[in-house]
């Protein structure tokens, strides 16, 4: 048969991966499948392209509560039986959660056994408090960052600190030069407008991307996407950022809908786009707790399937928002694990760092 675009790019982007692989040095080892003996996301992201297996990532966030917080490590216990490539721990707004998220990272890769990525923001937090969250994540053998600009706490202005970081392009040219390659370094994509940019009328769509080049180019490994429900605008988004010589892995924010209010609520706050035919059938749905969540599991595995068909990006990555029902009726369904067979093999690892 003859072969799709979708097809043709997806192989044209093993053929990168693999050549990405040999000229770090990397190697692909059968003794480790999970890669867990892979401390690095980005090395990690670049073995799964290059084996041209689909991969898929959960994100958590700092629980206000002990009991709370017992129920999220018991969670992630449950949800790293189905091997997620990583999950990621959010910072809260102006460092809020810094001792939480800290204990909660290295907790995750000690106990857990699975790599964690950071989140740093650096809004509202001064160069010292940047320093605290990444010298707390190397001390928990923490190599992943998701750097950030970030939201002000709530109720406050954005401020730039004295001695402080005014965008996301900063704080990863700070990493790169205290800490060279010891981190892998992830950076936020916003394929519809970032809701204090573009979609606010302070620049254009375009000012925009030249921004995310300058966040590649001063040395991130790979994109996360804001969360979103038009695949096919975020599908041009990614063309566009090709177009735009940005070539590092770009991962698709999926965000399942839970609830009715939950779901308005998120998208009014991020100014999502809606297609018509999702606005629809939430409105005729709404009163149906059940049917809801039902749809949400429904319409994330269509949208993952046909963002997987593209051939543009090689991993799918959920916010969980610490649920985990539906995330996985979701990597079920879209036959990434199985059920059935547990894929963790013992021993695991404590973590990638001794």
């Amino acid at each position: 048969r003859e072969r799709g675009d979708g097809e043709r790019r997806g192989e044209a982007c093993t053929m990168a991966a693999m050549a990405a692989v040999v000229k770090a040095g990397a190697t692909l080892s059968r003794d480790d499948v999970h890669l867990r003996h892979t401390a690095k996301i980005s090395d990690k992201i670049l073995q799964r392209q290059a084996e041209g297996m689909t991969f898929f990532s959960f994100e958590y966030f700092p629980p206000k509560t002990e009991s709370g917080v017992a129920n999220l490590y018991d969670r992630v216990e449950r949800m790293a039986a189905y091997e997620p490539l990583f999950c990621d721990m959010t910072w809260g707004a102006g460092g809020s959660t810094s001792d939480l998220t800290l204990d909660l990272v290295g907790n995750i890769q000690k106990f857990l056994g699975l790599d964690v990525m950071m989140h740093l923001t650096c809004t509202n937090m001064s160069q010292g408090m940047v320093k605290f969250g990444l010298e707390g994540a190397k001390e928990r053998g923490c190599r992943n960052i998701l750097a950030l600009r970030g939201d002000p706490p709530a109720g406050k202005e954005w401020t730039k600190c004295e001695d402080g970081f005014e965008h996301g392009t900063d704080l990863v040219k700070y990493i790169r030069a205290e800490y060279g390659d010891y981190f892998s370094i992830g950076v936020a994509g916003y394929p519809e407008g970032h809701p204090s940019g573009s979609l606010a009328g302070v620049m254009s769509y375009e000012d925009e991307m030249t921004h995310l080049k300058e966040k590649v180019d001063a040395g991130a490994d790979f994109i996360i996407t804001q969360m979103f429900y038009d695949v096919d605008n975020f599908l041009k988004w990614v063309t566009l950022c090709r177009a735009s010589g940005i070539t590092i892995p770009i991962l698709p924010g999926l965000l399942p809908i839970q609830n009715y209010g939950g779901f308005r609520r998120m998208t009014g706050f991020c100014k999502t786009l809606i297609p018509a035919e999702v606005d629809a059938r939430m409105e005729a749905i709404k009163d149906d707790d059940a049917a809801v969540k039902a749809y949400g599991i429904e319409l994330a595995i269509e949208m993952s399937r046909k963002i997987l068909a593209s051939g543009l990006c090689p991993g799918l990555h959920f916010y969980t928002l610490n649920l985990e029902k539906s995330v996985l009726a979701i990597v079920e369904g879209l036959k990434l694990v199985n059920p059935a067979v547990a894929t963790r093999a013992l021993p695991w690892r404590p973590n990638t760092f001794e």
